[in-house]
């Protein structure tokens, strides 16, 4: 089932203004607006409670309860622990290896996260990583450190100026220089780090565009991005899948690659150099 989020989304260009305003409002800090009364949400948005229900409507509930009872239970899976999700998959297991079952929810993820990307946020991003004039930050968390490590070596072959931020100790030293010439590329999942969304605040505060990776429920440090894209990431497992972050990931690289690929030669021909003479490589001759 596609998160509130998510159909908010899909919905933004059937919204009157009114309706925008609080699907912006919602989206802040999300999903905790939507967890006080219809009073206080249509107050923090500014708009009347009659927009509220209209919208709630038009997004297909029955009415504000059952739209509250969908976030509450979005909120437990974002909070969620590895020990309660493997708790919660157990009475609903279907039968068949685990194998099989993995990769159908694999599966259904990649269609998922396909089926919610904006290709012209997509395009968007692909500007701004193509402008020589920007410098490139990528950050990730205890478990999606692996993913900015995985994009930062990619890029690197791509263009210049790209940085991998250092763990939550020495990131401060990174964030002392940026300005509006810099973009920060995050990845950031539930249960959602603050050490990353404090990274993410600094740098805006300093100018920089924020890029965001993340799930269905959305970091968030989405109120502070440029670009998000959202990755489905649930599975039959105590712990969440990355394949989905991966593939936007992959698809950004393949993009750059053929977007700049001029640069991209000559650069990987210097970097080819530079690997023949440390000899990295094992040599069939």
């Amino acid at each position: 089932m596609p998160t509130i989020a998510e159909i908010i989304k899909a919905r933004h260009e059937d919204m009157t203004r009114a309706e925008r305003q609080l699907a912006e409002a919602i989206l802040d800090n999300y999903p905790i607006p939507g967890l006080g009364s219809i009073t206080e949400l249509a107050e923090l948005a500014a708009v009347s409670t009659p927009t509220v229900a209209r919208l709630v409507q038009k997004l297909g509930f029955s009415g504000y309860p059952e739209f509250q009872a969908t976030l509450r239970a979005e909120l437990g899976e974002i909070i969620s622990n590895p020990i309660d999700k493997k708790r919660a998959q157990i009475p609903d297991l279907p039968e068949g290896h685990i194998v099989n079952r993995y990769a159908q929810a694999c599966q259904e993820n990649i269609r998922a996260t396909l089926d919610n990307m904006d290709a012209t946020e997509f395009n968007g991003l692909c500007d701004l990583i193509a402008d020589p004039a920007r410098r490139l930050h990528i950050a990730g968390g205890r478990l999606t450190g692996t993913l900015a490590q995985s994009l930062h070596l990619h890029l690197q072959m791509i263009r210049p100026e790209v940085h991998l931020v250092p763990p939550q100790a020495s990131w401060p030293h990174s964030v002392l220089d940026m300005d509006s010439r810099d973009v920060l590329i995050v990845f950031d999942i539930r249960r959602y780090e603050n050490s990353t969304r404090l990274l993410a605040e600094l740098a805006h505060e300093r100018g920089a565009e924020i890029v965001l990776f993340t799930d269905q429920w959305r970091s968030p440090i989405q109120r502070l991005a440029r670009h998000t894209f959202a990755a489905r990431i649930s599975v039959p497992s105590a712990w969440d899948s990355s394949l989905g972050l991966l593939l936007m990931s992959e698809c950004l690289v393949a993009a750059m690659q053929e977007r700049m690929w001029e640069s991209v030669k000559a650069r990987a021909d210097d970097l080819e150099q530079a690997f023949d003479r440390s000899r990295l490589f094992r040599k069939f001759t």
